[in-house]
Order: structure tokens, then C-alpha cells, then sequence
């Protein structure tokens, strides 16, 4: 009876939904028909999120009447795996999925005042993607379909490589990064349906932007650090097209961001900061289409149902194509007369667009260039890291020396560029020596390596300095840019690092045996027989020494699930300020020897770190922008 109250109110949601976006739309807005707009979707939001919240009641409760719930829970989980079993596949992240979007809609909706123009008509275009989402959900991916008569007495278990605690909250954090964007979205359409260039709209959307672009890199960074510890492919990033689908809509994010602090400063690079509010959400959009759809095989990867990818198909292709033509017919309205200064802040920033637009467009090369082949020849091909590192890292290298330039330039002023001043030349000889100390050291022979590791601690240097002249003379930093742009210069060194030092065996070794690698020595102490309450595991105790005299017990496993009976590779991580020792234990050979992996991954650690800082610098934006206002 319950999952037919939640499917009830899940549909009484989206009629609801839809008559807020048919009032925006259709009716001339008056103060009375923006509270009407405005208590309707609060309504809608509150149904649904009822909706929801019984899904997640009988998913708690093992009610295995409910085959979404049957095919993915199981009664010996904990509540939390329980409860996040419903985003661990398609119909329920989905539904999760719609509920965010929805929840990014209220907390505007409450948020902005019933005055301001474009208020009402940002929240009747969000209803209508809603909408046609909500659809999406009941008409082809319902997820409160039931079992009849008779209900199975136990569920067929969660994926055992989705029981993990980082899964518990890795999807939801990405999530709410993909459909916060929905807000800028919502608000750019309105702008453009308006056409009154005098609406600041880019001011209202900002910390909206800005907490989704937070959410999204949080995500991303979780989703890198399960994949490092849980998958057993001892790396942060592996160009998997799921991986890429999230990587697109943050690069042009993260341009989206720059480009809307210039526009609110100086009125300039309108045309681009509509354009990005575009493709930002579009491409989230389309995350969800290549996710969903069962086009491409990946871990990350729902739903193999063609009727789905065509529904998300037309859906999104709408929505993109409304979106673009509305861009198109107001173009002329929104071009700025001012011609943007030589070596301004304005100018680098347009730079940097054009640069965040190659690598999207690189990256979206690369995911979709294997479909078409694949359509038109009958074979499959893959693009791997190779092409994405050719591409990135030349890229990326020149963004950051515009980057190291932009420093010193000001807003819609032009400035000479003086290569000769002391913060420059000092900046330059500490980071050109550091390289050569790393380049000696570790023997590093890659030219681009060399190249990102000096640019990497050059923009640390460089912003060392201006730090240390804002304090003796008191001038002006914006400590948000600096120590955004500090992380990122960490993470160009972190990378750089770990691609060239980390190592990797595969080694057999019997029980009480030994066998050296690099510094360490490894033993193997014994091979353990274990059970929880849902799988049993092999569990190989290896004891590792290091020529320093440090010692420590590493037990990689091997693991059965019971209901499933799906064999999982878990990893054991012995983590430091510099490298990880990571090990994996695979199959026994014929003579008794077991198949041991061993990695050590250097600065790995960092790389997350970076990602921590970067998004420490937009809290501290988020709440300086709320003192301000006061």
C-alpha cells in the first residue's frame, strides 16, 4: 500500500510541476501570479520529496514487494547500504537524481524575492525540465513497480563493489553538483526570454554556481578516491567515458565561474557567460543520456535500455536546442559594444574560456568518436589515456603560463607586461631550481613532466609573493584566486609526480616466504579464512619492511558475496605524507604461490588535497559574498 501511496504522489508532483511551468510560460507575471508560481512549486517539491522519502521507508524496511527494492537490497545490509541501494541503480539514482533538481529549485524558490524580474520564469523553465524528467521516470524507468502476488522472501543484494561507505555518499554529492547547475540555467533562459539587458542575472546566480561547482568537485574527488581504494586499479583517473561525462561539465564550470565574475564586475563577456550557463547544464545533461542510455560499457555505467536513450534523447535534444536558438535570436541584444582591454583581467579570462573550451570539446572527442565508429563500421575502438594526455597536457600548460601573466593585470585596464620585475625573476630561478633538483633526483627525462612541475611550483611562487606584498604593503590579493590557483598548481605537480614515480610489480610469493621490491621487503606471513555477514574472504597477512627500519602488516582480501556470488578484489593501503604502498592479492598458482600486486603510488594524497583547497577557496567566496551583502 505504500509504494502506492509514493507512486501517487510522485504523479500528483508532477502535475504540479507542471502547472507551475505552464503559469510561468503562458500567464503576464503580477505579484499574484508569482506567489501562485512560487507556492505551487513548493508544493510539488513537498509531494515529491514525500515520495521519496516512503521509497526510502521501504527500502529501510526491506519491503522486497517493491522489484526495484527486491533487485538491489538485501535484508543482511546495514541500514546505510540499504538506504543507498536506491542510488546504486538506475531507477533509483534517477529518482534521487529528479528529487535534487527539484531541491535546487526550493532552496531558490525560497531564496530570491517574488520582486525580482526573472524569478518566476527561472522557476516555470526548471518545472518543465522537471517534468518532462518525472516522465522519464514513470513512463519508462518506474520505479515503484511491485512484485505480485507473492513478494520474494529476500532481496538479490546490492552490488558488492557499490558496498562501500564512499558510495554512500559519492553519488549524491555528484549528483547535486550536476543539477545545481539547473539554477544558472534556468535563470540565463529567463534572461534571454526577457531580453532586458539591464537584469543582473549573473549576480543572482552566482553563489548558486558556485556551491554546485563545490558539490561537483567534491564528487569527482570522492568518486577518483573510492575508484583508487575499492576498484583495485591503483590510480585517481583512468579517462573510463563515465569519468569523462562528470570531467566536461566541471571544465566548463569551472570557465562558467570565471567567466561570471567578469561579467558582474564589468558588463563585458556576456555572450560567453550565457553561452557557458548553456553548455554547462547541457552537458550534465548529457552526462545523464550516456549513463543512461546503454551506449557504453562502464563500471559507472545504469541502464541498457534503447526506449530510455531515446526518450533522454529527444528530451535533452530539446531542451538544447531551445536553449541555443534563444542564445542565437538575442545575440545582438547581448554583445557588448566595449571592446575588452589588451592584457586586462577581462582579456586572460576570455583566454582561459577558449582554453577550458578545447579540452571539453577534446574530452567530448574522445567519448563520442568511439560511438559513431562503432555505428558505421561494425567495430569497436577506444580512446585511452595516451590521446587525452597528448591533448591535455600541452594545453593545460600553456592555460597556467597565461595564467602566471594574469597575476599582475587589472580589471578593464591595460597593463604593460614587464618579464624583469623581482617577484617574476625570483619566482622563476626558485621554481626553475626546484625542477632541476626533482630532474636530477628522480631522473625525470619527460619534457612535458619537467615543463608542468616548473610551471606547477611557479604559480605557487608567484602567488608566495604577491601574499607576502599584501601583507608588508598592504595592497589588494583576492585570497579566493590565490589559493585556488595555488591548489592548482599543486595538482599539476601531484600529477606530474605520480605519473613519473609511481611504480608497479606483479610478484608470486608462497606462504612464509620473501621477496624484495625497491626499498621494501615484503613477507608473507599466512593466508586468512574470514566471514562477515554477507560474503567470506581470503585475507593474505604480508608483513613489509623498509630500509629506514619502518614496519607494517598490509591484508589485501579476497571476497565471495553470498547472494550474488560475485568475487571482489579489496585492496590494503599503507598511506604517507609522500606515497602509498598498495597491494592487491589475486589468484593461487599451481605450485602453491600466490599472485601479489604491489604499487607505489607517490603524492597521490596531494592530488585530493588540491581538489580540498580549491574547494575551501569557494566556501570562503560563498560566505565573504554574505557578509558583503550585510
Amino acid at each position: 500500500m505504500i509504494i502506492e501511496i509514493s507512486h501517487f504522489f510522485a504523479i500528483l508532483a508532477t502535475g504540479l510541476f507542471l502547472l507551475s511551468g505552464i503559469f510561468a510560460v503562458s500567464i503576464k507575471n503580477t505579484e499574484y501570479v508569482s506567489n501562485l508560481i512560487s507556492r505551487t512549486y513548493s508544493h510539488a517539491f513537498l509531494f515529491l520529496l514525500i515520495s521519496f522519502g516512503l521509497y526510502v521507508w521501504l527500502a529501510a524496511t526491506d519491503n522486497f514487494s517493491v522489484l526495484y527494492i527486491a533487485s538491489h537490497s538485501n535484508s543482511d545490509l546495514p541500514i546505510f547500504y540499504k538506504i543507498s541501494s536506491i542510488w546504486s541503480a538506475h531507477e533509483g539514482s534517477m529518482f534521487l537524481w529528479i528529487v535534487f533538481l527539484a531541491l535546487w529549485g526550493c532552496l531558490f524558490n525560497f531564496n530570491i524575492t517574488q520582486t525580482n524580474p526573472i524569478k518566476s520564469l527561472a522557476i516555470g523553465i526548471l518545472s518543465l525540465i522537471i517534468v518532462g524528467f518525472l516522465l522519464f521516470l514513470l513512463l519508462t524507468s518506474n520505479p515503484f513497480q511491485t512484485i505480485l502476488p507473492i513478494p520474494p522472501s529476500n532481496g538479490a543484494d546490492i552490488n558488492p563493489v557499490l558496498q562501500d561507505p564512499a558510495l554512500v555518499i559519492h553519488p549524491p554529492t555528484l549528483y547535486l553538483g550536476y543539477v545545481g547547475f539547473g539554477i544558472p540555467f534556468a535563470c540565463a533562459l529567463a534572461f534571454l526570454i526577457k531580453g532586458n539587458t539591464e537584469i543582473e542575472w549573473e549576480l543572482i546566480v552566482q553563489k548558486w554556481s558556485v556551491v554546485a561547482w563545490i558539490f561537483l568537485t567534491i564528487g569527482i574527488t570522492l568518486g577518483s578516491w573510492w575508484a583508487y581504494y575499492e576498484l583495485g586499479w591503483g590510480g585517481y583517473w583512468f579517462w573510463d567515458p563515465v569519468e569523462n561525462v562528470a570531467l566536461m561539465p566541471w571544465l566548463a564550470a569551472t570557465a562558467f565561474i570565471h567567466s561570471l565574475s567578469v561579467s558582474i564586475k564589468s558588463k563585458r563577456l556576456r555572450v560567453w557567460t550565457l553561452l557557458l550557463s548553456i553548455l554547462v547544464f547541457s552537458l550534465s545533461l548529457f552526462g545523464a543520456f550516456i549513463v543512461r542510455s546503454g551506449i557504453i560499457d562502464s563500471v559507472h555505467s545504469f541502464a541498457n535500455d534503447p526506449e530510455r536513450g531515446l526518450y533522454l534523447l529527444g528530451f535533452i535534444s530539446v531542451i538544447i536546442i531551445t536553449s541555443l536558438v534563444l542564445f542565437v535570436i538575442r545575440f545582438s541584444k547581448i554583445q557588448s559594444i566595449i571592446r575588452v582591454k589588451r592584457f586586462s583581467k577581462e582579456s586572460f579570462i576570455s583566454i582561459n574560456n577558449i582554453f577550458f573550451g578545447v579540452l571539453v570539446f577534446s574530452v567530448m572527442l574522445g567519448v563520442i568518436y568511439p560511438l559513431i565508429y562503432e555505428y558505421l563500421f561494425n567495430q569497436q575502438i577506444s580512446v585511452g589515456a595516451p590521446f587525452y594526455t597528448a591533448i591535455f597536457s600541452p594545453i593545460v600548460l600553456i592555460a597556467c603560463i597565461f595564467l602566471i601573466f594574469s597575476i599582475d593585470s587589472k580589471w578593464s585596464r591595460e597593463f604593460k607586461l614587464n618579464l624583469m620585475n623581482l617577484p617574476i625573476i625570483l619566482s622563476t630561478t626558485l621554481s626553475f631550481l626546484i625542477t632541476f633538483v626533482f630532474k636530477f633526483l628522480y631522473k625525470i627525462d619527460d619534457v612535458y613532466m619537467n615543463l608542468l612541475i616548473f610551471v606547477g611550483f611557479l604559480i605557487i611562487c608567484r602567488y608566495i609573493f604577491e601574499i607576502y606584498k599584501s601583507i608588508s604593503a598592504k595592497t589588494f590579493i583576492n585570497p579566493f584566486s590565490a589559493i585556488a590557483h595555488m591548489a592548482l598548481g599543486l595538482l599539476l605537480i601531484s600529477i606530474s609526480l605520480n605519473s613519473v614515480l609511481s611504480t608497479e610489480r606483479a610478484m608470486s610469493i608462497k606462504i612464509d616466504e620473501t621477496e624484495s621490491y625497491k626499498d621494501l621487503t615484503i613477507y608473507f606471513e599466512n593466508i586468512n579464512l574470514s566471514e562477515a555477514y554477507n560474503y567470506d574472504a581470503i585475507e593474505a597477512d604480508l608483513l613489509i619492511q623498509t630500509t629506514n627500519g619502518e614496519s607494517f602488516l598490509l591484508s589485501p582480501e579476497k571476497r565471495r558475496y553470498f547472494t550474488r556470488g560475485q568475487i571482489t578484489t579489496e585492496t590494503a593501503i599503507h598511506a604517507s605524507l609522500l606515497r602509498d604502498i598498495y597491494m592487491t592479492i589475486g589468484d593461487q598458482l599451481d605450485d602453491g604461490s600466490w599472485v601479489i600486486n604491489i604499487q607505489i603510488n607517490y603524492l597521490i594524497r596531494w592530488i585530493w588535497f588540491s581538489a580540498i583547497l580549491m574547494c575551501m577557496a569557494g566556501i570562503m567566496l560563498i560566505f565573504s559574498k554574505k557578509r558583503l551583502r550585510r
